[in-house]
C-alpha cells in the first residue's frame, strides 16, 4: 500500500453515557460525533452499544458513512450508553480485526474498549502475555491494554480499580474509553499525549477526542481530562480519580499544526487561533515580496490567513481540494499514485497566473506532495512560488501515535533547507522557528511534546517496534490455503 505524503494520526474516540432510563438516540448521537472526528482516522470505524448490561459491537473497515448506513443503523439495538471509534491504521495493520472498539468477554463480565495513541511497551507486554498463554487476534495495542486490565481485574474487585492498576503497567500514549455493563471510564495517559475532553448533553455525560464532536451533537464542553486522570460514570454520577504519576509534559504539538479540526479547542487553546498565529510568525520570520498568499487545503488555510494578516499581502483561494476523492492514495501503480495529487488538488488559475505566490502548508514529510503542488501552481502560470511551513522541520520519528515509516524517509532529516527548496522546485522556503512553538500555543495547559523536531522525547522510545502480522496465506491461484 502506498503511504500518503502526509502525517497520519491514530484515532478518534467518543463515548456517551445516558443518565436517564431511556434507550433512544444513543446510536445517532455516536454516529454524528464519529462523523465529526472522521479527520482523525479514515481506515475503520465502529461503535459498541450497551443495552441493559449487554454489549453489542459493530465495526468494519471504511468511513463512518460507508459502514454505518441507514439500513444498518436501523437494525442496531439502542442502548443506554455507547463508545465509538474511527481509526487510521498503519500499512501493516489494515484489517477488520484491528477495527475498534474491542469487545472482551471474561469471567468478571464483558467490557468494550477503544483508544487513541500508541504504547511504547506493547511488544514487551504482548510477549509476556503470550508466554503466559494469551492468544492475540489483532495487531492493535488495545488488545494488549485489554489483557492488562483483565489480569488486574482477576486480582482486584472493581473494573475501575483494575483500570487504575493497568495504568501503572502500560506505558506510552493513550486516551481511552472503557465501557462495562454498568460503567463508562475515561482515562488519559500521565503525559497527556493525545487530547480527551468531557461534556454534558443535558444530564448525559459525553467524552470525545476533540470538542468539535461535542459541538456536532449539541453537547456543552465541561473540561479536559487531565494527564493521568480517570473519570468513572455510573448511575450514581461522575467520580473523578486524581492523576496517577501525572507528568503533564507530552501533548502532541501536531494537534495544533495538523491533526485537530480548526474549530476544536485542545487543552485550552483554539486550534484555529493557533494556526493563524503560526502564519503571523512565519510572515515575521520569512518575509517575501509577493502578490498573493494561498493555503494548502485544509490545514494550511488558517496559517495562510495569518501570514496574509501580518504581511499585508492579499489572501486568495489558490488551490481547490476535491473533498469526495476518498482514500485515493491506495493505488496499484506509481503513475496512478502521482495522478492522485492532481485529482485531489487543482489550482485556481485566475488567482495564481502571473503572480508571485506564497503557499502556506502545515508541514513537509517526504516532500513528494510539496513538489507536485509547486509544479501544479507553476503550470497554472505562477511566476514565483514561495513555500512556508507552519511547523519546524520534521526530522525524527514519533513513537506516540503519528505514523512515520522511518527517519530516512523524512526529507528534513536527510537534506538542508536549501536542498529541500531545490528538490521541491520552490523559489524559497521557510519553516516555523522551533522557539516560536510556545507562542502559537500560548495558554495551553500541558507542555508540548516536540520530539519530532528535536529528537528529545518526554519518555524513552520503545525498545522494540516489532509488529505481529496476521495474514492469510494464499496458494499460487490466489485461493486461501487450508490448514
Amino acid at each position: 500500500m502506498y503511504q500518503s505524503d502526509k502525517l497520519h494520526e491514530e484515532c478518534g474516540v467518543f463515548g456517551l453515557y445516558r443518565r436517564g432510563d431511556t434507550a433512544d438516540g444513543v446510536i445517532s448521537e455516536t454516529y454524528h460525533a464519529l462523523y465529526a472526528l472522521q479527520h482523525r482516522g479514515q481506515e475503520s470505524c465502529g461503535m459498541a452499544i450497551n443495552r441493559d448490561g449487554v454489549i453489542s459491537c459493530h465495526k468494519d473497515v471504511g468511513l463512518v458513512t460507508e459502514f454505518f448506513t441507514k439500513d444498518r443503523m436501523e437494525r442496531m439495538s439502542e442502548g443506554q450508553m455507547a463508545i465509538g471509534h474511527c481509526r487510521y491504521g498503519s500499512q501493516i495493520s489494515l484489517n477488520r480485526e484491528n477495527a475498534q472498539p474491542l469487545l472482551v468477554n471474561h469471567l468478571k463480565g464483558a467490557m468494550a474498549l477503544c483508544h487513541n495513541g500508541v504504547l511504547t511497551n506493547a511488544a514487551e507486554l504482548r510477549a509476556q502475555y503470550e508466554l503466559s498463554g494469551a492468544i492475540f487476534h489483532t495487531t492493535s495495542d488495545i488488545e494488549v491494554i485489554a489483557y492488562a486490565i483483565t489480569q488486574q481485574r482477576l486480582k482486584l474487585g472493581s473494573i475501575e480499580e483494575a483500570v487504575r492498576a493497568a495504568m501503572g503497567v502500560i506505558e506510552g500514549a493513550y486516551s481511552m474509553l472503557i465501557m462495562s455493563a454498568t460503567k463508562m471510564i475515561a482515562v488519559r495517559d500521565p503525559h497527556g499525549f493525545r487530547p480527551l475532553c468531557m461534556g454534558r448533553l443535558g444530564d448525559d455525560v459525553v467524552f470525545a477526542s476533540e470538542t468539535c464532536a461535542l459541538d456536532a451533537i449539541g453537547a456543552r464542553f465541561v473540561r479536559d481530562i487531565l494527564p493521568g486522570e480517570m473519570v468513572v460514570v455510573n448511575r450514581r454520577g461522575v467520580e473523578v480519580y486524581p492523576p496517577i504519576r501525572a507528568e503533564g509534559s507530552g501533548l502532541c504539538v501536531f494537534e495544533f499544526v495538523y491533526f485537530a479540526r480548526p474549530d476544536s479547542v485542545v487543552d485550552g487553546v483554539s486550534v484555529h487561533q493557533s494556526r493563524v498565529e503560526a502564519g503571523r510568525i512565519l510572515a515575521r520570520n520569512h518575509p517575501v515580496e509577493a502578490d498573493v498568499v494561498i493555503g494548502a487545503p485544509d490545514s494550511g488555510l488558517d496559517a495562510a490567513l495569518g501570514y496574509s494578516y501580518e504581511s499585508g499581502i492579499p489572501y486568495g483561494i489558490g488551490l481547490i481540494k476535491n473533498k469526495y476523492i476518498g482514500r485515493t492514495f491506495i493505488q496499484p501503480t506509481q503513475n496512478q499514485r502521482a495522478d492522485s495529487v492532481r485529482i485531489k488538488l487543482n489550482a485556481v488559475t485566475a488567482t495564481v497566473r502571473d503572480k508571485r505566490v506564497v503557499l502556506v502548508d502545515d508541514s513537509i514529510v517526504r516532500g513528494t506532495t510539496s513538489a507536485r503542488v509547486v509544479r501544479i501552481l507553476r503550470e497554472a502560470g505562477a511566476k514565483e512560488v514561495h513555500v512556508m511551513f507552519s511547523s519546524p522541520p520534521f526530522r525524527y520519528n514519533c513513537y506516540f501515535g503519528t505514523d512515520i515509516e522511518s527517519e530516512e524517509t523524512l526529507i528534513a532529516n536527510q537534506h538542508t533547507k536549501e536542498e529541500i527548496c531545490q528538490i521541491i522546485g520552490a523559489d524559497s522556503i521557510g519553516f516555523l522557528p522551533l522557539e516560536a512553538v510556545d507562542e502559537l500555543t500560548c495558554g495551553v495547559k500541558i507542555p508540548l511534546c516536540r520530539g519530532c523536531f528535536t529528537g528529545e522525547y518526554p519518555i524513552a522510545p520503545p525498545k522494540s517496534t516489532a509488529k505481529h502480522k496476521f495474514e492469510i496465506p494464499l496458494n499460487p491461484e490466489g485461493k486461501e490455503k487450508q490448514s
